[in-house]
């Protein structure tokens, strides 16, 4: 039996689990493009054929990865319109904490596994993570009235998706906040928001 470094094997492969998914995602700050199994092993730490007892491939890896990370990109989300001020202030929170997290790299997890396997299963599984984050916003626009908030918050979406391209060409994020906030301003301060 191999050695264990926690009090049972259980706890020992989730720290090891817990290990590679920090090494890799670390890694993809650093370089966007998915990494080789054996530098994720290197950076975690671990022998290059214990991660195959983890992840057969790249692509299952990073599957793991945008599973590990959603949650905690949601959490962000709801967390910072929780906290605003108003109804209208959770449109501008949603967005700018989208931004926030695109900027710390977040983001890399989901466009390096689009890059490395795209097709129809991968596409719906985004789409699918897509529409539960907008579900606040689309909540919080219908309490604004909107007539098609579905739609509105496609929009939305489209400028932080503006701003995500922004930011990965190399914009400064305080850049990026101030044009969107210019743009959206106006929206939400006609809705009793600050608007900035």
């Amino acid at each position: 039996m191999p050695k264990i470094d926690a009090p049972s094997l259980a706890e020992h492969r989730a720290a090891r689990r817990r290990a590679l998914l920090d090494a890799a995602h670390e890694l993809l700050k650093a370089n966007p493009e998915a990494p080789a199994l054996g530098d994720v092993a290197e950076r975690a730490g671990v022998a290059r054929s214990s991660v195959y007892q983890y992840f057969a491939s790249r692509r299952d890896l990073l599957a793991a990865l945008a599973q590990d990370t959603f949650p905690r990109w949601t959490e962000r989300i709801t967390g910072a319109m929780a906290a605003a001020p108003t109804p209208a202030d959770r449109v501008t929170a949603y967005a700018l904490a989208n931004l926030d997290l695109v900027a710390e790299g977040e983001h890399v997890v989901g466009t390096a596994l689009a890059a490395l396997t795209p097709g129809e299963e991968l596409d719906e599984q985004a789409h699918r993570m897509h529409r539960q984050i907008q579900e606040p916003l689309i909540a919080t626009l219908e309490e604004l009235g909107a007539t098609d908030p579905a739609a509105v918050a496609e929009m939305i979406n489209g400028m932080v998706h503006a701003g995500t391209r922004l930011l990965e060409s190399g914009h400064a994020l305080e850049d990026v906040r101030a044009n969107l906030l210019a743009v959206l301003g106006p929206f939400v301060a006609a809705h009793g928001g600050a608007g900035r």
